[in-house]
């Protein structure tokens, strides 16, 4: 049977408002009254229900954390990040999957408000008008993690992506590179088609470059997606020389798919891409890449999230963290490590 607070009360010989006030924190309780109870509690092993606690105190001190998948490296960095400020401030998390759709993102918002969560941290690859709607309706605070709300009326946390990626363009350029392409994950995800593809344009303009479309391709930002582009851009009359990838596993992909031709990266192809995760690491030759810091920006999503939880002064609400690129050997200007 389920030990209930009355059962520690009554095994103490207390009442159930000195068994709350000791569960709680309170220090209004006398040492050896506290010790005695702790020792009750301990002895009958107690768990306070937290939902009972919440319907007093309407708090509950836990928080919705909607990510598009887990089992995404990038992604986990990012839940990682929320789950150990969530820790710092005593606060547990109810993690969920939205396999990046909108449909699945709308419903677990109405599943996390169903659970009295008293927040939500939330990163979207799209921020839909459909889900600002809904956002707009929440009883609680949402923080955007690693996502662009166009309407700036949700707090969020992310980097300079358009600067990011125009400073990694411009690498490739600096190097040479007339013909240089473009491969991101789907086009309809925000930072892909407004900022990546923007400040690619951007860049090769600014160096009397014409952009064209035929380097530019949009894949599912996998792998296969990397080896898939890889032999489109070989077929062209004009293939690229340099490749500037929205994510690892694209980058990875295009190496692959060239040295699988007998291509030399970096001697023969330059790649850099938009992500850094420890995938970059692990390939050979090492990628170059935009540090995307998706830890740091759990992080901070979720500290800024308890700050408007505590109705805490907020200087800003859209927070942008430094980023940089980190040289490794995909590209001639790489540092040795």
């Amino acid at each position: 049977m389920t030990v209930t607070i009355y059962d520690v009360a009554r095994e103490a010989n207390v009442s159930m408002a000195t068994v709350s006030r000791v569960v709680n924190g309170n220090q209004n309780v006398k040492p050896a009254t506290r010790k005695k109870v702790l020792e009750v509690i301990e002895r009958l092993e107690y768990r306070p229900n937290a939902v009972a606690r919440g319907l007093a105190s309407k708090k509950t001190t836990t928080v919705g954390v909607i990510i598009p998948d887990i089992a995404n490296i990038i992604y986990a960095e990012a839940a990682r990040g929320i789950e150990d400020i969530a820790t710092m401030y005593s606060y547990n998390i109810i993690l969920a999957n939205s396999d990046q759709s909108e449909e699945k993102e709308l419903s677990l918002i109405d599943t996390m408000l169903g659970k009295q969560v008293d927040g939500i941290v939330m990163i979207s690859d799209a921020v839909t008008p459909k889900l600002v709607q809904e956002m707009e309706h929440s009883p609680v605070p949402i923080v955007l993690a690693g996502s662009v709300d166009e309407t700036n009326k949700f707090a969020s946390v992310n980097i300079d992506y358009f600067q990011a990626a125009y400073e990694a363009v411009q690498i490739l350029i600096n190097n040479g590179h007339k013909r240089i392409a473009f491969i991101s994950g789907p086009m309809q995800f925000t930072i892909n088609s407004k900022y990546k593809l923007e400040a690619y344009k951007k860049a090769l303009e600014d160096a009397n470059i014409e952009v064209d479309e035929q380097l530019i391709v949009f894949e599912d930002g996998s792998y296969d997606g990397g080896l898939e582009s890889w032999e489109v851009f070989n077929k062209l009359e004009n293939p690229p020389t340099a490749f500037f990838a929205g994510s690892d596993e694209l980058a990875i992909g295009i190496i692959h798919g060239a040295q699988d031709h007998g291509r030399n990266v970096p001697n023969d192809i330059e790649v850099i891409s938009f992500e850094n995760s420890k995938l970059a690491r692990m390939v050979r030759p090492r990628l170059t890449s935009v540090v995307l810091p998706l830890y740091d920006i759990g992080a901070v999503a979720m500290r800024l999230l308890t700050k408007i939880m505590n109705k805490e002064e907020i200087e800003n609400q859209s927070v942008l963290l430094p980023h940089r690129i980190e040289y490794r050997h995909s590209v001639k200007t790489s540092i040795q490590e």
